[in-house]
C-alpha cells in the first residue's frame, strides 16, 4: 500500500505524514535518522504483512553492499526511539528466518495538502537525536520546562544511572525553536582537565578565545544572544563549572543554564532539582497487570525487556517476580535497563534468583543516593559478571574511547591477547542487547558508545586486569589509522561528509595524544598521530590547542636519537600555518617555514619545499616583504613541479601576488587572468588544495587579487563585481579561512573605497565573526583596525616597524594614519604597491600644517608620487595623488594646470562615477572650470 500525500497514518501516540517525513508524538516532532524513518515508511506501507530482510537492505541502501547488522541496528533504534512494547504494545515484531513485520493497529486521517512540514532545525542546536522513549519523567519536564524561563540556572541532581541526561536532553529537546540563537550541549564527561571547558565551549559556540580572559571573552560573546546552554555530567568539574556559569550568567542575561551532575553545584543562582527513582509499587500492593504497569519502574522493565526478547510478554503470573526486580533495583533506569537485557538469556526466574544472591549484601530498598549508588554498582558487578570471558574482555578494552566509534574501531582496539577478530562480532552483539553498550545510528554508519557510568566502570577493570598500557597503544594507533585516512579523504570529499565521517574522533585524538605525549607515552606514535591529525584540528578551527600538540611533539622528535626529517618537517608545516593564523608573521612562524624548507631540500621532497617556501612567501606579504616574496615566487620555477597541475596553479597564483604587492600591477592583471582561465579550462575552479602553505580555496584567492588589481587599476565597479565572486564562492564551499583572506583583503576594503557604507560595515561584522570562529587572529586584528575607519570604533594601536600589509591598507583608508615608518618604506622602495600612497598621504601631512614653506615640499612629493602610480600602472592612485596637486595648485591659483592635470586623468576612467574618489574629481573640476576663460 502506497499512502497517498494527503494522508496520515495514525498509531498510538504517533501521527505520521509519509509525504513530509515527518512523525508527530502528541504535537511534538520525534527525530528519528534517515534510515529508521525508511525502514518504518516501508514496514508501514506494508503494514501485517512480513518485510524480508533483504527486501529492506535493498530498498533502504540501494547502491551499497551491507552487512545485516546495519538494519538489525537501525531497526533496534527505530523501535526503542518508538517506544516499542510500551505498555505491553507491539509496533514491529521479528519473524524468525524471514524478516519484520508492523503489527500494531492503525488508522488513516486526511489532512491538508499545504500542512506546513518540520523546520530544518540542525543549526539551532547539537542535540543528538532521541535514542529511547523516556519513560516516568514527563511531569518534570513539563515543571522544568516552565520555570527554566525564569530560574534561569537549574542543576538536575541524583546518582549515576539515575536519567539525568535523558531529562536534560528531552527538556532541551522540547525547548528547539523556543530560543532566538539556539540551543548548545556541552558533555563534559570526556573533559578531566578544567582549563579545557572553555576551550570545548567556544568550539560549541564557533567562537575562538583569543585572549588571557577567556570567561570574559565567551561572556562578551554571548551578552546579547538568546541562548539555551546544556552542560552534562558536571561532577568531576563542580567548582570550575560553577564559576564558568556564574560568569556567563552575569554577563549574558538572556542566556538560560540546564546542567546535570551528581551533586549540586554550590553555584550563585542556582536552582537544584533532584531526580528521584522511577516509582515502584509498593510492597503491599495487590494490583493486577493493568494497575502495575502505570508505575514508570515497570513500564521501562517490560518495554526493554520486549525490545531486547521478542517473544517476551508480561503476563500476571509473572507480575511479581517483575515488581520485586524493580523493587530490588531501587528503580534506577539504568539498572533495570540492565536486568532487562538478561531477560532473553535467564528468564525472569533466574533473572530474580540472580539478583536475590548478588544483592543479599546490600541494605533493602535504601533511597538514599548512597543507597542507589551502591544498588547501581552492584547491578554492574552482577551484570559483568553474567558475560562471558570474551565479552568482559571487549567491554574492557571498550572503555578507552571517550567517543562513538564503528564495529572496525572496536576490533582494531580489542583485538590481541584472550580476542581475536571472529569474537568481536558477538561480542559487541550481547553488549548491545545486555544494554551495556549503545547505539548512535548515523544515516550511513553505525556508531557505538559507553554511557559515562559504564564507561568509568569499564576502564576501572581494564586497569586492574593489567591491560591498560597495551589497549592504549592500540587505541592510539587506530587514532592514527583513522587520521590517515582522513587525510587522505580530506581533498576528496565535501568538506560537511569529511566533518561528519571525521569529527567524532576528536576526542580519543586528544586522549591518544595527551597520553602519548606524557613523559613515559609511546612517543613515537604520538609525534605521528600529532603530525597526520592536522587535517582535524584545522577543519574544526582548533588550531590554538593543536599548535600546543605540535610543539610538545617537536620537543620530544629533538631529544629522539635520530629525529625523522619527514615527520619534522610535517610537524613544522602544520606549526608554521597554525602560528600564521593564530599570530602572524612571528619569528616562531617563519623558523617554522624555514626549518620545514631545510628538511623538505634534505628529503629531496619537491612539495614540502612548494609548502614551505608559499607558506613563508604568505609571512613575507603580510610583513610587507614584498620584494623577498618576489624572489621566492620566482624559486618556484628552479624547483620543479613534475607535472602536477594544482601545484602548478598554486606557485602561478602565488605569484600574483608578489607582483601585485611590489607594485607591477599589469604583469599581476595578465598573470591573474591566466591563472583563472587555467582554471576554468582544467575543472579547478574552487579547488582546495589543502596543505599548501596557507591554505585558502584557489579560485577565491585568484578572484580576491584580480580585484584588488582592477581597483587600482581604476575600475571599481568590476573590482567590486569581482570581490563578491569571490566571496561568494568562499561562502558557498563554507570554507572559513578563505572567507576572512578575502574579506580582509579585497570585500571590505573596495566597499568603503566605492563609498558604500553599509555593505562595507556588513562584510566587517562578517569578517570578525569569521576570524573569530575559525582561529584567524591575524585577520581578526585586522578587523580591529579596519573599525577605527568603517565604524569610527576605537581601535588597538597600530603595530610597529616592521607590521607592513596592514600599516599600508590603513593609510589608503586614512591618510592620517602615516608615519615615519610608512615614509622610510616609500623612500626606499619597500612600500611596492602603496608607495604612491604614503607619498600622497606626506604631501597632505605637510600642506595640512598650513604653512606656505611646506608648499614646494608636498609638490615635489606629489609630482614623485604621480610618478610612481604612473610606472606601476596604478590609476586609482595616479587620481588621489592628481586630486592633491591639483588643490595644492588651486590653493595657489594655478588653476588652468590644475585642471590641465586632473581632467587627462579623469577621463581615463570609464566606470566608477559614483565612488568618493570621482565625485570629489568631478566637483573639484567644476570648481577650477569657474576660474578658466570661457
Amino acid at each position: 500500500m502506497t499512502f497517498p500525500p494527503e494522508q496520515a497514518v495514525h498509531f498510538g501516540p504517533y501521527r505520521i505524514y509519509p509525504g513530509q517525513r515527518l512523525v508527530m508524538e502528541a504535537e511534538r516532532p520525534l527525530r528519528l535518522g534517515r534510515r529508521a524513518m525508511d525502514i518504518l515508511l516501508i514496514l508501514l506501507e506494508h503494514a501485517g504483512n512480513v518485510v524480508s530482510k533483504q527486501h529492506l537492505m535493498t530498498e533502504i541502501w540501494p547502491n551499497s553492499v551491507v552487512e545485516e547488522i546495519n538494519l538489525r541496528v537501525h531497526m533496534a533504534a527505530l523501535r526503542k526511539a518508538l517506544g516499542d512494547g510500551q505498555a505491553g504494545q507491539r509496533y514491529i515484531v521479528t519473524v524468525a528466518q524471514r524478516g519484520y513485520s508492523f503489527v500494531a493497529p492503525y488508522s488513516l486521517e486526511h489532512i491538508e495538502l499545504d500542512r506546513p512540514s518540520e523546520p530544518v532545525e540542525s543549526s539551532s542546536h547539537n542535540l543528538p537525536l532521541r535514542r529511547t522513549r523516556m519513560i516516568g519523567r514527563q511531569a518534570l519536564v513539563d515543571s522544568l520546562m516552565t520555570h527554566l524561563p525564569h530560574q534561569r540556572f537549574i542543576t538536575l541532581v541524583g546518582p549515576g544511572g539515575i536519567g539525568k541526561t535523558t531529562v536534560a536532553l528531552r527538556v532541551a529537546e522540547q525547548l528547539i525553536g523556543r530560543y532566538r540563537d539556539g540551543i548548545r550541549l556541552l558533555d563534559l564527561a570526556p573533559i578531566h582537565d578544567p582549563s579545557m571547558i572553555t576551550g570545548h565551549l567556544a568550539t560549541l559556540l564557533e567562537l575562538s578565545l583569543h585572549d588571557a580572559e577567556p570567561l570574559n571573552n565567551l561572556a562578551m560573546f554571548l551578552r546579547e544572544r538568546q541562548m539555551l546552554l546544556v552542560i552534562d555530567n558536571c561532577e568531576h568539574l563542580i567548582d570550575s563549572v560553577a564559576l564558568l556559569c556564574e560568569s556567563l550568567l552575569r554577563g549574558a542575561p538572556h542566556l538560560h543554564i540546564l546542567a546535570t551532575s551528581r551533586e549540586y553545584l554550590r553555584a550563585e543562582g542556582e536552582f537544584v532539582q533532584r531526580l528521584e527513582s522511577l516509582d515502584c509499587p509498593p510492597p503491599i500492593a495487590v494490583l493486577d497487570r493493568a494497575q502495575a504497569l502505570n508505575f514508570s519502574a515497570l513500564q521501562l522493565f517490560v518495554e526493554r525487556a520486549m525490545a531486547s526478547h521478542d517473544s517476551f510478554e508480561l503476563t500476571d503470573a509473572d507480575l511479581p517476580r517483575v515488581i520485586d526486580i524493580c523493587r530490588r533495583l531501587d528503580g534506577i533506569p539504568l539498572a533495570l535497563e540492565l536486568a532487562a537485557g538478561q531477560v532473553a538469556s535467564l528468564g525472569l526466574e533466574g533473572l530474580l534468583r540472580q539478583l536475590q544472591g548478588s544483592f543479599r549484601q546490600l541494605t533493602p530498598h535504601n533511597q538514599s543516593a548512597l543507597g542507589r549508588h551502591q544498588t547501581l554498582r552492584a547491578t554492574l558487578d552482577w551484570s559483568f559478571d553474567l558475560l562471558s570471558v570474551c565479552e568482559q574482555t571487549c567491554l574492557r578494552r571498550l572503555g578507552l574511547f571517550r567517543g562513538g566509534f564503528t564495529l572496525t574501531s572496536a576490533a582494531a582496539v580489542i583485538v590481541g591477547e584472550q580476542v581475536e577478530t571472529r569474537e568481536v562480532f558477538g561480542s559487541i552483539t550481547q553488549l548491545v542487547a545486555k544494554s551495556l553498550l549503545n547505539v548512535d545510528v548515523g544515516d550511513e554508519e553505525v556508531f557505538y558508545r559507553l554511557l559515562d557510568t559504564t564507561r568509568s566502570y569499564a576502564l576501572e577493570k581494564l586497569e586492574q586486569a593489567g591491560e591498560l598500557p597495551a589497549t592504549r597503544e592500540r587505541h592510539a594507533e587506530r587514532c592514527l589509522a583513522l587520521m590517515h585516512q582522513a587525510q587522505n579523504d580530506w581533498e576528496h570529499i565535501p568538506t560537511g561528509l569529511w566533518i561528519e565521517r571525521y569529527a567524532r574522533s576528536l576526542e580519543d585524538v586528544r586522549s591518544a595524544l595527551d597520553w602519548g605525549l606524557a613523559v613515559t607515552g609511546p612517543h613515537t606514535l604520538a609525534i605521528r598521530l600529532t603530525a597526520t591529525s592536522t587535517p582535524l584540528w584545522q577543519e574544526l578551527s582548533l588550531l590554538k590547542e593543536h599548535g600546543g600538540y605540535v610543539r610538545k611533539a617537536l620537543a620530544l622528535l629533538e631529544a629522539a636519537p635520530e629525529p625523522c626529517p619527514r615527520l619534522k618537517m610535517s610537524l613544522k608545516l602544520a606549526l608554521g600555518s597554525a602560528c600564521y593564523h593564530a599570530q602572524g608573521g612571528t619569528a616562531e612562524t617563519i623558523e617554522a617555514f624555514v626549518c620545514a624548507r631545510a628538511l623538505a631540500r634534505r628529503c629531496d621532497d619537491v612539495a614540502g619545499q612548494l609548502r614551505a617556501v608559499s607558506g613563508h612567501l604568505a609571512v613575507n606579504l603580510s610583513c610587507g616583504n614584498y620584494q623577498m616574496a618576489l624572489e621566492q615566487s620566482q624559486q618556484f620555477d628552479r624547483l620543479g613541479l613534475n607535472g602536477d597541475a594544482v601545484l602548478d596553479l598554486s606557485t602561478h597564483r602565488l605569484r600574483v601576488l608578489a607582483l601585485h604587492f611590489a607594485g607591477d600591477q599589469h604583469r599581476a592583471r595578465m598573470n591573474a587572468e591566466e591563472v583563472l582561465q587555467r582554471m576554468a579550462h582544467s575543472g579547478h575552479l574552487n579547488r582546495f588544495t589543502h596543505g599548501f602553505g596557507v591554505q585558502y580555496d584557489q579560485s577565491v584567492a585568484a578572484l580576491t587579487i584580480l580585484a584588488r588589481i582592477l581597483w587600482i587599476q581604476g575600475q571599481p565597479e568590476q573590482a567590486w563585481r569581482t570581490a563578491r565572486q569571490a566571496l561568494d564562492i568562499a561562502l558557498q564551499i563554507n570554507h572559513g579561512t578563505s572567507i576572512c583572506y578575502t574579506l580582509a583583503l579585497s570585500g571590505c576594503l573596495i566597499a568603503h573605497y566605492n563609498g558604500d557604507t553599509r555593505t562595507a560595515r556588513e562584510l566587517l561584522y562578517l569578517l570578525q565573526e569569521q576570524a573569530q570562529k575559525h582561529s584567524v587572529q591575524l585577520f581578526y586584528s585586522w578587523a580591529q583596525h579596519y573599525a577605527r575607519v568603517i565604524h569610527r570604533a576605537d581601535a588597538p594601536a597600530l603595530p610597529g616597524p616592521g607590521a607592513g600589509l596592514i600599516k599600508e591598507i590603513m593609510v589608503t583608508l586614512d591618510s592620517t594614519l602615516i608615519d615615519d615608518d610608512l615614509l622610510q618604506r616609500a623612500d626606499t622602495g619597500a612600500a611596492g604597491w602603496c608607495t604612491a600612497e604614503i607619498l600622497r598621504a606626506r604631501a597632505d601631512a605637510l600642506l595640512a600644517a598650513g604653512s606656505p614653506v611646506n608648499h614646494d615640499a608636498a609638490e615635489s612629493v606629489l609630482i614623485r608620487a604621480l610618478n610612481v602610480a604612473q610606472h606601476q600602472g596604478a590609476l586609482a592612485w595616479e587620481l588621489r595623488s592628481a586630486t592633491s596637486l591639483a588643490r595644492l595648485f588651486q590653493r595657489q591659483g594655478r588653476y588652468r594646470q590644475a585642471h590641465e592635470l586632473l581632467a587627462p586623468i579623469y577621463q581615463r576612467f570609464t566606470e566608477g562615477y559614483a565612488t568618493p574618489d570621482l565625485i570629489a574629481v568631478r566637483r573639484l573640476l567644476g570648481e577650477l572650470q569657474e576660474h578658466l576663460p570661457a
